[in-house]
């Protein structure tokens, strides 16, 4: 199977470089921000380019945020799984279980000036940008109160006011969208980045090297992050791609190959590529990564790995285990509490499917909206098209 095929990686943990946190300041991690530096487990692999430091100066109080977030994000799509089965999610739905590092580490390095758009896999994306659970929930039903007011589903979520360009459904394109951001960006002097994503699946597409070309020859702040999950849908990555170092792709545009499922490290490589941008142009990430659920809601996801490679991924890379042993060792929490903030999180989830069951789906004539300029004088007839419905002054 494809993960006998995927790069030898190391099965030790995150190796901490300073000592334990004292007990006496345990109690007050929330707010304790004395610096600790971690050091990853597996290195960078650079393209054209030197590597970042391995080691990455972190908080208390920052790793018991991605634990939190991480959780949080996870529930939230288990949630999404129980109401696409119950079908009161419709259409599409592409869930990021296993991923969740890629969204927290990407925070933890950007500002919300920073630009981001994705595919169509994107609930925890809108959620890491700063999005509420119930506006997510809303959405993924089509009630009126969701991110994009019911009209995108699963894979548009939106959300302007943190530079979240959205979910896009066709493969690949919204990295030429996100090239386009970037020179935006550049042409306002905004001193801000754009981190294009975009799934392995994607990478062969020919509007990327079109996209990134253009970048390239303009020094565009534009960071394109291939999320290499190891699976285009259902097809293996040594089955797709000739050559799979999807960071060295860019040829002429540095690179970095970095472990996905780590959200310290994430945030390290997004630092890195941030700097660079912003001083000479665009950069591509790769990060190594593996979904637990099949490719969409229709997919099992088992009809061509095993359910044992799964589980051995869980088992030796999930970030949220990764990150509680960070809780632990380091004495930030005990496991009481970690599972304390892991029934809190269910609740907070539970409540927002339920508020978002109550929110009541967009009126018919919203149908008609974002669609045409206004004052165009369209107007919208029944099918028997004697009955006026709207008109669009």
């Amino acid at each position: 199977m494809a993960l006998s095929r995927l790069s030898s990686r190391s099965n030790s943990f995150l190796k901490p470089v300073t000592t334990a946190l004292p007990y006496a300041i345990r109690r007050h991690v929330s707010t304790d921000t004395s610096p600790i530096t971690i050091e990853t487990a597996v290195p960078f692999t650079p393209h054209q380019c030197e590597a970042p430091s391995r080691s990455v100066e972190t908080s208390s109080e920052e790793i018991l945020s991605f634990f939190r977030d991480m959780a949080r994000m996870r529930r939230m799509e288990i949630a999404a799984d129980s109401l696409y089965k119950a079908k009161l999610i419709r259409g599409f739905c592409h869930l990021y279980d296993g991923q969740e590092a890629l969204a927290v580490g990407m925070e933890a390095a950007i500002t919300k000036k920073d630009a981001i758009i994705t595919s169509y896999r994107d609930h925890c994306t809108f959620i890491g940008r700063g999005g509420k659970l119930v506006d997510a929930f809303s959405e993924l039903m089509g009630r009126k109160t969701g991110c994009s007011h019911g009209k995108g589903g699963s894979m548009h979520f939106y959300k302007k006011d943190a530079s979240f360009y959205g979910g896009h459904g066709i493969v690949g394109a919204q990295i030429p969208l996100g090239c386009g951001i970037a020179f935006a960006q550049k042409y306002n002097k905004d001193e801000a980045v754009t981190f294009a994503m975009y799934g392995d699946g994607a990478a062969n597409q020919g509007q990327l090297f079109e996209a990134l070309n253009i970048a390239a020859l303009w020094d565009l702040p534009a960071i394109l992050v291939c999320e290499n999950n190891h699976y285009g849908m259902g097809t293996a990555t040594w089955r797709s791609a000739k050559s799979p170092a999807y960071f060295k792709r860019g040829d002429y545009v540095p690179g970095l190959k970095v472990d996905g499922m780590d959200a310290l490290a994430v945030k390290q490589a997004c630092k890195f590529a941030k700097e660079h941008a912003l001083k000479n142009g665009p950069f591509i990430l790769e990060m190594d990564t593996y979904r637990y659920h099949g490719h969409s809601m229709s997919d099992p996801g088992s009809t061509y790995r095993t359910r044992d490679e799964v589980s051995g991924v869980r088992q030796v890379r999930d970030p949220i285990e990764r990150v509680r042993k960070l809780l632990l060792s380091h004495d930030i929490a005990t496991e009481k509490e970690l599972k304390d903030m892991e029934k809190e999180i269910r609740k907070e989830v539970d409540d927002a499917v339920a508020q978002a069951k109550e929110s009541p789906v967009p009126d018919a004539s919203e149908l008609f909206t974002n669609m045409y300029v206004k004052d165009c004088g369209v107007e919208s007839f029944g099918a028997d098209r004697k009955e006026l419905k709207v008109t669009l002054a």
